[in-house]
């Protein structure tokens, strides 16, 4: 791929490699997927090690009690895993709403799901891996036993989480939280080392069992006997019946390029329907508010269908063939005007995430995300575990009549989300950028910088980005060019600029040469992410 020089200055570099690269938010994750690749490891290997540590080192964005999704180019193919968790059988809405609840709530015990990192780490390794979990996750255990300082963005994540929980979360069930994440009595301060036993005696479980501790084992009846103590739905029943799902990635061919997502529950299929509406319309032009608009109202209509019709695949009122269908894409394209809208969904026919990318020199390539949602997730923690059990259960809707209600053993829209970009059946590689509902903005974001525009890996993350918020509301960020900040307000849209705060996401991009093998990656300049490179 040929890219033209960089319109704005970067902040980072381009790194490139041969014989091997792992990309993520978090400096000694990415070394430790490194360490384990130069220990004979490939490139899945070394993506389960980071994300391992990464739950050690980013608890406020991640953790073992939480979902992933992958997508794996090995052995000439591209292959899916969806490693979301259902929710437990004895939930309902009867039962939720019997609590008091009007709407699920974000945090507690009530909307927790059955977490699916450990057995994608497991599964992974199974599958794709030459190591065992009990050497893939050593550096993962020496970090949760010896400790490591806190990096500026992470103590500062963790610091807000702690002053807002600390006002909010008074009952017994959060006390475990605040004896894991501030034993002190306080956040940890930038550059102050903190440990976690409790993590690493789980880490040790799930590589010595190959994750079976945790969803059959000792693991699963502390998470069982504490769910009981609390009036929780989750149970050991419903962990013991947990597998992920191995899945064909659905794509769609955006001007050449092949772009892949994880198909629904994610709401990967977002990033696609929009690409698709956009390509419908005149082409783009470098830093044009026309093109702006466009790609805007794209994303406006992708996202509100996206959130209206996608659940589980078998419950999903309209399917992911229509929506990725040529006739959806000139239907929607052909409402976009020259105003901003207020988007409504089309009528149906009658009738705090990680994200990391990996690669290695014989051509594997990995795009892994994983995430406890909301930051910290639910602030519930296992006592003597340092297990923060994810909140996805958050998203599911009360109403009878909306596709993504509630049910026992359904899973939930999800918004974690990896990408992947082919060209004529060859992989040029992974990409993701992490943060709820901003992520398939910031695949189209992504997807576009690097295809129309021709950006390298750096520079199309670094690029000032936009985010659709709600109705004609738009946040950019303090770098967006005021011009075009005041070209869009001439056409109804609502700009906001808004300082980052995590909410423009955070990506990382390796791509690879077909000819040469060379890697080249780029690391969001919005966190304190790495590039490790061999």
């Amino acid at each position: 791929m040929d890219y033209l020089q960089h319109p704005f200055p970067s902040k980072r570099h381009t790194v490139f490699a041969k014989k091997g690269m792992v990309a993520t938010s978090q400096p000694l994750a990415a070394q430790a997927g490194l360490e384990i690749m130069q220990q004979g490891g490939n490139a899945i290997d070394a993506a389960i090690a980071t994300a391992a540590v990464l739950t050690v080192v980013e608890p406020t964005s991640n953790g073992i009690g939480g979902d992933a999704f992958a997508l794996v180019w090995a052995k000439d193919q591209l292959h899916g895993l969806n490693a979301s968790g259902p929710a437990p059988e004895s939930i309902s809405v009867e039962a939720v709403k019997n609590m008091g609840h009007e709407k699920m709530p974000v945090h507690g015990v009530v909307p927790v799901t059955v977490p699916g990192v450990p057995a994608a780490w497991a599964a992974l390794a199974r599958k794709f891996g030459r190591l065992p979990l009990a050497q893939t996750l050593k550096p993962a255990i020496r970090y949760a036993e010896e400790g490591y300082p806190l990096t500026p963005i992470l103590g500062n994540y963790w610091k807000m989480t702690y002053n807002n929980f600390k006002q909010d979360f008074t009952s017994e069930e959060f006390e475990s939280w605040f004896e894991t994440f501030a034993p002190d009595g306080r956040a940890p301060e930038i550059g102050e080392v903190w440990k976690s036993p409790g993590h690493a005696f789980t880490l040790k479980a799930i590589a010595e069992t190959d994750a079976r501790s945790f969803y059959e084992g000792e693991l699963a009846d502390r998470i069982d006997d504490f769910m009981k103590k609390h009036n929780g739905f989750l149970s050991k029943s419903d962990l013991s019946k947990y597998e992920p799902q191995w899945v064909n990635p659905i794509s769609t061919n955006y001007r050449g390029y092949d772009v892949w997502e994880i198909p629904p529950n994610g709401q990967g299929m977002v990033a696609l329907m929009a690409l698709n509406i956009f390509e419908k319309l005149s082409l783009p032009a470098w830093q044009n508010a026309e093109t702006l608009h466009q790609q805007i109202e794209s994303m406006k209509l992708a996202f509100t269908d996206g959130q209206a019709f996608i659940t589980e695949p078998e419950e999903m009122p309209v399917s992911t063939e229509e929506l990725l269908s040529e006739e959806y894409a000139q239907m929607r394209s052909k409402v976009i005007a020259d105003a901003a809208m207020d988007p409504q969904p089309y009528e149906l026919p009658k009738g705090g995430t990680v994200y990391l990318a990996a690669a290695d020199e014989e051509g594997n390539m990995i795009s892994y995300i994983q995430s406890n949602y909301m930051g910290f997730g639910s602030g519930i923690v296992i006592p003597g575990t340092g297990v923060s059990l994810q909140n996805r259960g958050a998203d599911f809707s009360l109403d009878e009549k909306h596709p993504n209600v509630l049910k026992p053993g359904k899973r939930t829209y999800h918004t974690i989300i990896p990408g992947f970009l082919t060209k004529d059946g060859k992989p040029v590689g992974p990409f993701g950028v992490m943060g709820g509902y901003m992520q398939p903005q910031g695949h189209f974001q992504v997807v576009t910088n690097t295809v129309d525009y021709l950006l390298n890996p750096q520079a199309a993350l670094d690029m000032p980005r936009w985010q659709w918020v709600k109705g004609k509301s738009v946040h950019v960020e303090p770098e967006f060019p005021n011009y075009l900040i005041q070209s869009l307000a001439r056409k109804g849209h609502e700009i906001h600029v808004t300082p980052d705060g995590g909410s423009f996401g955070r990506g990382q991009i390796i791509w690879r040469n077909p000819e040469t093998g060379v890697l080249q990656g780029g690391t969001e300049s919005r966190t304190d992410g790495a590039i490790a490179a061999w």
